[in-house]
């Protein structure tokens, strides 16, 4: 398959994967589990995940001036700072998140690289709306690792916040043979990981605009990593097959 087109091919495997106290092994697991696919080595799979503190910064990170000072803000902050191989900017996550690798085995993966985004993107939305989440897709101004295909929610009675907030970034490592869809839904105690991302940005100079960054128990009190999940693999089950690992 070229962009997803859910039940056409073998099932998904499933594999609920702990965090091994490493993060950037965690973080390599998705890139080796990508490697496997395209070999055939392992099956189309979705990779799931509560990881430990970690600042994931981008590959043109890397070459700003403030990088140093940023990789000393994240140790301070206690996230790991690692450089991940997929998507833009610095992301931060951490227990109270959900890390989801999609891998696919595709003959020309380029082929609806856009349209994965979209399509993906919709599916998160659409689980988080079961929720009683206001979700939708789209880039917030200011908001950090920015992306069209961000995934963010809107303020409702009850809220914590008092403005839209990412709730779910995605990027994409597309290879010879396969493609890895990586996603972080934020799904409580957000302040964390709104204080590491204003120091990390502030350190390398980049435009960020903390308010931006939000969970999804900010928007429904009470939201559980559990219920993040379970609706995920609902919206999942809803398309294609689901085989455990």
């Amino acid at each position: 398959m070229t962009v997803w087109n859910p039940g056409a091919d073998a099932p998904l495997t499933l594999w609920r994967a702990e965090a091994s106290g490493d993060p950037e092994a965690d973080l390599l697991a998705g890139v080796d589990l990508l490697r496997r696919v395209r070999e055939g080595a392992s099956p189309a799979t979705l990779r799931i995940y509560r990881p430990d503190p970690t600042l994931a910064f981008g590959q043109r990170d890397v070459r700003l001036p403030g990088f140093d000072a940023a990789v000393a803000a994240a140790r301070a902050a206690g996230f790991a700072p690692v450089v991940r191989k997929a998507g833009g900017r610095a992301a931060a996550y951490h227990r109270g998140t959900l890390i989801v690798d999609h891998v696919e085995p595709a003959g020309e993966a380029m082929v609806g690289h856009q349209e994965r985004f979209r399509v993906l993107g919709e599916l998160y939305a659409g689980a988080l709306r079961s929720l009683g989440v206001d979700a939708a897709v789209g880039e917030l101004p200011g908001e950090y690792c920015p992306g069209e295909f961000s995934v963010h929610g809107k303020p409702g009675p009850g809220s914590a916040a008092s403005a839209p907030v990412k709730l779910v970034g995605t990027a994409q490592r597309v290879v010879a043979g396969a493609w890895l869809f990586a996603s972080v839904f934020v799904v409580r105690d957000s302040a964390p990981v709104r204080g590491v991302l204003r120091d990390v940005y502030a350190a390398m100079g980049l435009p960020f605009d903390s308010s931006t960054a939000g969970a999804v128990e900010d928007l429904v009190p009470g939201v559980a990593v559990d219920d993040v999940e379970a609706a995920l693999l609902k919206a999942y089950a809803g398309l294609t097959a689901l085989s455990a690992a």
